[in-house]
């Protein structure tokens, strides 16, 4: 049996363009690994923070009916004062009633000294959507430098296999298009 030749491409020594692509490979793929890492990033913040803002939500839900059930059973013991049925004594005691319902009320509206009031929870809330917001719009444009980058380092590996040169330049022009999403991706710029 004879042995059948391995296939290899000619060798060209130190052939400008080859190097040139093996360059260009090199850069695109960094890129790509900057663009992945980017998306990986802003998936896991738009995650991140749409869980934090439902919860900071749901707390200012929550503290809200605790509030509501603190109102009415407020309004009941005006609505029993002004009917003037209690003793001294028994008027005393839901009057300091009241006064700590309405505290309480007070206390769930605004409470700046631990941060959980409705104001404080519904700024917090705020403030995670819109940093999701952000994420959600970095997101996209890593997606798109990640598949322009890919594109741009397969038709380098055939410009590669082929020789030729004119194939050289549309990886080149994919390859800037992928950068600049992974620079947008970052910056919002557009």
């Amino acid at each position: 049996m004879s042995e059948v030749p391995e296939t290899e491409l000619p060798e060209h020594g130190n052939d400008p363009f080859r190097t040139r692509c093996a360059m260009l490979v090199s850069l695109l793929a960094m890129c790509l690994a900057i663009a992945s890492l980017g998306g990986n990033n802003a998936s896991k913040e738009s995650m991140s923070n749409n869980i934090l803002a439902s919860n900071a939500y749901s707390f200012y839900q929550a503290k809200n009916i605790r509030q509501t059930d603190y109102k009415i059973a407020a309004d009941e013991l005006r609505i029993q004062l002004a009917n003037d049925k209690f003793s001294p004594a028994a008027k005393a005691l839901v009057e300091k009633k009241l006064e700590a319902y309405e505290k309480n009320i007070a206390r769930y509206e605004s409470e700046p000294e631990t941060g959980d009031g409705k104001k404080e929870l519904m700024e917090k809330a705020k403030a995670h959507e819109h940093e999701r917001d952000i994420a959600l719009r970095q997101d996209p444009w890593f997606d798109y430098a990640e598949a322009l980058l890919q594109i741009a380092i397969v038709l380098t590996s055939v410009a590669i296999l082929t020789g030729a040169h004119v194939l050289f330049w549309v990886p080149c022009a994919l390859g800037m298009l992928g950068i600049f999403s992974t620079i947008n991706g970052f910056l919002l710029l557009i």
